[in-house]
C-alpha cells in the first residue's frame, strides 16, 4: 500500500457568483488536468442573508454535472425539465445538464441565517455532453452514514465505500464523494484507488495529512528532504490535492478534523469552457452560445 503525496495545499479565494452571492472558490477556472474528471468546487458557507440571499438566478448549463451539498440552511431549486424542489441540511441535488438546461438556485438562510452547503462541478466525456438532463435529489435521511471503531464517520454522498454504496448512480465521472469526520488526535487510513485523482476539502477542524509512506524514501537527486515532510496543518477552508498512490492518511487535530474527499477517473480529454457551458473545442462552445442567442440551446 502507498500513501498519496500531498501534491499542493491551497487556500479557499474569496470570490462572488451568480447575483452576488459571496463564498469561497477551492479550485475552478485554471489548469483543469490537475482535478480532472472535476472542474470547480465552491463553498457557500454565511452567516449573513444579504450576502447570499439574491442566489443564482436562471442560468443554462452544457456539457457537465453539478452537485450541492448542503449543510445549514435550503436551497431552492426550479428548472427548464419542470423540477421544482428544495434540499436542505444533510441533502443532495445531482444534476445531469448534459445537451442543455436552464436552471435557477436560490439559498435560504436557517432560523439564525446561516447558510452552508458546496457545489461541485464534474465533467462530461465527448460522447455524452449532449446526452438528456437529469436530475436527482437525495435527502439526508437516504445518504449512508458508516461509523468506525475509532468514531471515524463516513456520508456517502456517491461511489461505493467500506462496503457501502451512496444513493446517487449513473454518473460518467464514477466519483466517490464522501464527508469524512476524524474525532481528535486520531490518524485514519482511508482507500482511494491508484487510478483516480483526488482531493480533500477541510471545512471544520484542522489536520495533517501524510506527505509520504513510512519510512521515508531516499530522496533521489534534486528533490529535498523538506520536500518529503508533511506540509503544514491543513485548517478550516484548505484544499489538499494528492499525487498517485492508493491510500490517503490524516492526522487529526486538537478539534478533529472534517472534510469532504473526492476522487474520479481522470477523462483525459480537451476542455473548451465559458462561464457554465463546459465543452470539447472553442466550435462547439461558440455553437452552445449561438444557440443560447437564438433560443435553440434547449433540445426537448
Amino acid at each position: 500500500m502507498s500513501i498519496r503525496p500531498v501534491r499542493k495545499l491551497i487556500q479557499a479565494k474569496p470570490t462572488r457568483e451568480g447575483a452576488g452571492v459571496h463564498l469561497r472558490r477551492a479550485f475552478g477556472f485554471g489548469n483543469t488536468s490537475d482535478f480532472d474528471p472535476f472542474l470547480l468546487l465552491d463553498d457557500f458557507r454565511n452567516d449573513v442573508p444579504d450576502d447570499y440571499l439574491a442566489g443564482f438566478p436562471w442560468h443554462p448549463h452544457r456539457g457537465i454535472e453539478t452537485i450541492t451539498y448542503v449543510l445549514a440552511g435550503t436551497v431552492e431549486h426550479g428548472d427548464s425539465m419542470g423540477n421544482r424542489g428544495a434540499i436542505a441540511a444533510g441533502d443532495v441535488q445531482w444534476m445531469t445538464a448534459g445537451r442543455g438546461i436552464i436552471h435557477q438556485e436560490m439559498p435560504k438562510g436557517d432560523a439564525e441565517g446561516r447558510m452552508h452547503g458546496f457545489q461541485l462541478w464534474a465533467n462530461l466525456p465527448a460522447a455524452l455532453k449532449m446526452t438528456a438532463p437529469r436530475y436527482q435529489e437525495v435527502k439526508a435521511a437516504e445518504i449512508p452514514l458508516v461509523t468506525e471503531d475509532d468514531g471515524t464517520a463516513v456520508r456517502l454522498v456517491c461511489g461505493s465505500f467500506w462496503g457501502k454504496k451512496g444513493p446517487v448512480d449513473g454518473i460518467a465521472a464514477d466519483p466517490i464523494y464522501i464527508d469524512v469526520s476524524v474525532p481528535p488526535g486520531r490518524r485514519r487510513t482511508l482507500p482511494v484507488e491508484t487510478t483516480r485523482n483526488a482531493f480533500a476539502y477541510v471545512f471544520a477542524g484542522s489536520g495533517k495529512f501524510c506527505n509520504a509512506s513510512e519510512p521515508l524514501a531516499v530522496p533521489t537527486e534534486g528533490v529535498k528532504w523538506s520536500e518529503k515532510s508533511p506540509p503544514a496543518e491543513a485548517g478550516n477552508r484548505s484544499l489538499v490535492l494528492f499525487d498517485r498512490g492508493d491510500e490517503v492518511t490524516v492526522q487529526a487535530g486538537e478539534d478533529g478534523i472534517r472534510f469532504l474527499l473526492v476522487s474520479g477517473k481522470p477523462l483525459e480529454e480537451p476542455v473548451a469552457w465559458y462561464g457554465p457551458i463546459v465543452m470539447n473545442t472553442q466550435e462547439e462552445l461558440r455553437e452552445a452560445f449561438t444557440e443560447l442567442d437564438k433560443g435553440t440551446f434547449l433540445k426537448g
